[in-house]
């Protein structure tokens, strides 16, 4: 048994003591750690969660911020597929589809796509028939394949037929009409120099064409026969016939007296503009107009002028021809006339020299606004081909003189 001092007794105890304490320490801050580590994980901890709940809320924001741009692209067909598109090219649409672009943005970036849309198909508007076309004209073929429902060329000075399509039917011939009207009011011989003011009776009520001459308007005869031959000017045609002696009545008389005189048995003439669809001739019946009316130096210089300058009512206005070809230097034209309703379809006539011979052609009912002057050009070239002229006595049934 070992016997201790009370000094090294109370130094034990001392120690003791502190033993005790720091064990007891120990434990107090090492159980709420043992405690965590055994605990299940708490999904609303910040160290395991914060990501996938970062993620989650940027999605919904980035979802909310692209409807909003949504809105403002319009509406997109249910049926509407998404399309790539790169580079500035589409995927291959039909013709009632388009591509509808959409721009979203997501986290800040612009995202662009595209949508195919279905449109709704519009309905299909019928042509326009002609009276030519009404009458099964436009089913007749010819050699030339030309638009014109109607066609007739002869030689001027021997009267030999050189082609001819439809030639005898009388159809509308809209303002080819102002070439009789030009005929009458020179064979007239009224007073050239005599003002015309145009009125309310000018104005076309039944087309309802335009015109530059405003109601009021004052011009010589002269003026009014030039750009009414020229440039088709409906009012200066309706001012001539009214003011002819008797007025419109007599002068429609007139012309279809002159047409009579003529031989045209197949014309008649309503009005001296052509706005009526009751201004009807046949070709065979303009070809004998035009060599009528190119028997007046009056006529030839003022339907081929290519512009002409008037004044009515003290201010200047310019005028240009309706027929592009009396401009082109490779055609030598003498005379003619164009015309154009829906009715007559696009009309031509006129006098020219193919290879120095003198021609008259006449071309009705042609589809397209430039069809006729097409046609033109067209049998010029058949003329001028010494292989077409071989064909002549076939297509014709007439030995070629000269």
């Amino acid at each position: 048994m070992r016997i201790v001092s009370p000094e090294q007794g109370e130094s034990l105890m001392t120690k003791s003591a502190l033993a005790i304490i720091s064990s007891l320490f120990f434990v107090l801050i090492s159980a709420p750690t043992a405690e965590a580590a055994s605990a299940p994980q708490d999904p609303q901890k910040k160290s395991v969660v914060k990501p996938a709940a970062k993620k989650a809320a940027v999605k919904h924001v980035a979802a909310k911020k692209s409807v909003v741009v949504k809105k403002h692209v319009g509406h997109v067909a249910p049926e509407a597929s998404r399309v790539s598109v790169k580079h500035g090219t589409t995927a291959s649409l039909n013709k009632h589809e388009k591509l509808l672009k959409q721009t979203t943005y997501v986290h800040g970036k612009r995202r662009v796509s595209y949508r195919r849309v279905t449109m709704p198909s519009l309905p299909v508007v019928p042509p326009v028939l002609t009276a030519g076309d009404l009458a099964g004209l436009n089913m007749t073929q010819d050699p030339l394949a030309l638009r014109s429902n109607v066609a007739y060329v002869m030689d001027q000075a021997s009267s030999e037929v050189l082609f001819e399509k439809n030639a005898n039917i009388a159809l509308p011939i809209a303002s080819v009409t102002k070439l009789m009207t030009a005929t009458v009011v020179v064979e007239a011989h009224q007073d050239m120099n005599e003002m015309l003011t145009v009125t309310e009776d000018d104005v076309d009520r039944e087309k309802f064409s335009s015109s530059r001459l405003r109601v009021g308007s004052q011009l010589t005869r002269d003026d009014m026969l030039h750009i009414a031959l020229m440039s088709s000017e409906n009012r200066a045609a309706s001012a001539l016939g009214r003011n002819y002696p008797g007025g419109v009545a007599a002068f429609v008389v007139a012309m279809n007296a002159k047409a009579k005189a003529l031989g045209m048995h197949d014309t008649h003439y309503h009005d001296p503009t052509g706005l009526s669809k009751e201004n009807v001739a046949s070709a065979r019946d303009l070809a004998k107009l035009v060599v009528a009316a190119y028997q007046y130096p009056l006529i030839r210089q003022y339907s081929t002028d290519t512009k002409y300058m008037v004044e009515p009512s003290g201010h200047s206005m310019q005028y240009a021809s309706s027929n592009r070809l009396v401009s082109n230097k490779d055609w030598d034209i003498g005379l003619q006339k164009t015309g154009y309703i829906n009715e007559a379809g696009h009309c031509l006539v006129m006098q020219t020299r193919i290879d120095g011979r003198p021609v008259v052609m006449v071309f009705l009912d042609s589809k397209g606004r430039l069809s006729h002057v097409a046609d033109a050009t067209r049998m010029r070239q058949w003329l001028t081909s010494n292989h077409t002229f071989q064909k002549l006595t076939h297509l014709t049934g007439k030995t070629r003189q000269g």
